[in-house]
């Protein structure tokens, strides 16, 4: 993996890279937010999966999000879970559109969630309906926070920066 650099909350301690990618191996929902023509932000929850230093998500030719990307590419997800207490992890980053290996790549993101043996007929049922494609981040920065491990407020380690 190549070297990021990796912001922390300064209210929150961090996760290490290790809490990080056990905390993203989770089948928990992301939040992925784009830039509509007009500024805004459209954000939108979706099914993942990170691998290699890089996020993948699923989805349509014809969404919103696609076309936001198509437009400006800079995008932000979050991931987090309120259990037992709040902890999370920021990826920010370009995105990259792919139409190759579509079916296999979503597939292997429907498997976090569902039934292994059920996931490749789902990705074959949305690619004959939509024209399938495949959102690519790698991030260019990761902010990390986990208060299980209580508040580092003031504390020289949470505010640190740190590389990973």
């Amino acid at each position: 993996m190549s070297q990021q650099q990796v912001s922390v909350y300064p209210q929150a301690f961090p996760m290490t890279l290790e809490e990080v990618e056990d905390f993203l191996a989770q089948p928990l929902i992301a939040k992925l937010s784009t830039h509509n023509k007009d500024g805004t932000i459209h954000l939108v929850p979706i099914w993942f999966k990170y691998q290699n230093g890089a996020i993948f998500l699923g989805t349509q030719e014809i969404s919103q999000k696609v076309q936001n990307i198509k437009r400006d590419s800079r995008v932000t997800v979050l991931v987090d879970t309120t259990e037992p207490r709040l902890k999370g992890v920021v990826l920010y980053g370009n995105a990259e559109l792919e139409y190759e290996d579509v079916i296999p790549i979503r597939t292997s993101i429907f498997e976090k969630y569902m039934d292994p043996a059920d996931a490749p007929e789902l990705a074959d049922s949305l690619a004959n309906t939509w024209t399938p494609v495949v959102i690519r981040i790698k991030p260019d920065r990761i902010v990390s926070f986990d208060y299980s491990k209580g508040f580092g407020l003031g504390s020289d380690e949470a505010a640190s920066k740190i590389t990973i």
